[in-house]
């Protein structure tokens, strides 16, 4: 699971940093609004612990737009030194999953991240999405901009992979081993194999989202220069 927190406390972020670490999470970190907001709207996190009163754009503000402009359903905790009933409700009305007052202890944290992600995990669809392109992982079903694609096994399987990263670049390599491990194929497959990708995912559109970047790797991205 990867998590991200945006806190500007570096005591804080550094005990939480570490907690969840040993606990097992893959952990980012951010100590300012904008960055956490950046990160948060870009990256596939599986939980945002998002304190409130941050430099740049508070936490109310980061919540509010990654729901409202960027359409993340992310869980998100929040966390303050305010306890007032106002201040509480005003976290959940921006769209925050759950609040936490500190000062708080590190393994309560710990249980209010895993009792949220268990709801999330079972109410919400596991559905990638790229731009006008969709992968639901239930039904394996892929649609871009409401048409319905085909893709064989191999296809879909690095479909996932660069959804999961986008708009990271994949490295060839990394795409061989996640697709046959030790055994790779004689021929040059990978480049058989994202050719067909791409006759399906980009042909019958005007714009396309699969991406070449030479003697390196691919990228599924909006634009081509995507960082």
């Amino acid at each position: 699971m990867r998590i991200l927190v945006i806190e500007d406390n570096r005591d804080i972020l550094a005990n939480v940093l570490d907690y969840l670490q040993l606990k097992g999470y893959t952990v980012d970190c951010a100590s300012d609004g904008l960055s956490g907001l950046h990160l948060a709207a870009t990256e596939p996190y599986d939980l945002i612990v998002l304190d409130i009163m941050l430099p740049g754009i508070d936490g109310y503000q980061v919540c509010r737009r990654l729901r409202e402009d960027a359409g993340r359903e992310t869980p998100i905790i929040m966390l303050t030194a305010r306890d007032a009933l106002n201040d509480r409700l005003q976290g959940l009305n921006a769209g925050a999953d759950d609040y936490l007052i500190k000062p708080f202890a590190l393994s309560e944290l710990v249980a209010r991240i895993e009792a949220v992600l268990r709801r999330s995990q079972g109410s919400r669809k596991r559905v990638l999405q790229v731009a006008e392109l969709s992968l639901d992982l239930d039904t394996l079903q892929v649609v871009r901009a409401g048409r319905t694609l085909k893709l064989n096994p191999i296809g879909l399987k690095l479909l996932e992979i660069l959804m999961r990263r986008s708009p990271a670049v994949v490295r060839r390599d990394a795409l061989e081993e996640a697709l046959w491990g030790e055994n790779l194929p004689d021929s040059d497959s990978l480049r058989s194999h994202i050719h067909q990708l791409r006759q399906i995912l980009d042909k019958p559109f005007e714009k396309p989202l699969l991406h070449t970047i030479h003697s390196v790797g691919y990228r599924l991205s909006e634009t081509p220069d995507a960082v």
